[in-house]
């Protein structure tokens, strides 16, 4: 089983940036964490690579609802959305929450994986149109 999926958009990688995080917010996501891999890994590493930026995204009534079914679901959480350079296009790749959900064996969490996939999905689909 895939524990991602994506799209590919062919524009400017801060524009994709930009436009992921309008369309996460239009379903209900904000951003509680960001991680810009390639600036971290030039400065521990000496490593440089094309741009690679992780975004937390969460949505509060999802979060309380897991949270509520299962109080150690937290160590799940967020739902992680990466936005990467990859040659003339920018992925966008989102945490798949079922499969990361199939850890937990409590249906009020399974629920809620469902609903966060459909809304991410929207969002995938989203940024597939534009």
């Amino acid at each position: 089983m895939s524990y991602t999926f994506s799209v590919t958009v062919h524009d400017d990688f801060e524009l994709v940036v930009k436009k992921t995080r309008a369309a996460l917010a239009d379903e209900g996501f904000g951003i509680v964490s960001e991680i810009d891999m390639a600036a971290t890994l030039k400065e521990k590493l000496g490593h440089v690579m094309e741009p690679y930026l992780i975004l937390g995204a969460c949505s509060p009534p999802f979060a309380l609802k897991a949270i509520e079914a299962d109080p150690s679901v937290g160590a799940l959480l967020p739902c992680n959305v990466v936005v990467r350079q990859a040659g003339a296009g920018v992925v966008v790749e989102f945490m798949d929450p079922e499969a990361v959900m199939e850890l937990v064996a409590v249906d009020g969490v399974r629920n809620v994986a469902d609903d966060a996939r459909t809304r991410l999905e929207q969002v995938r689909d989203t940024l597939a149109k534009r």
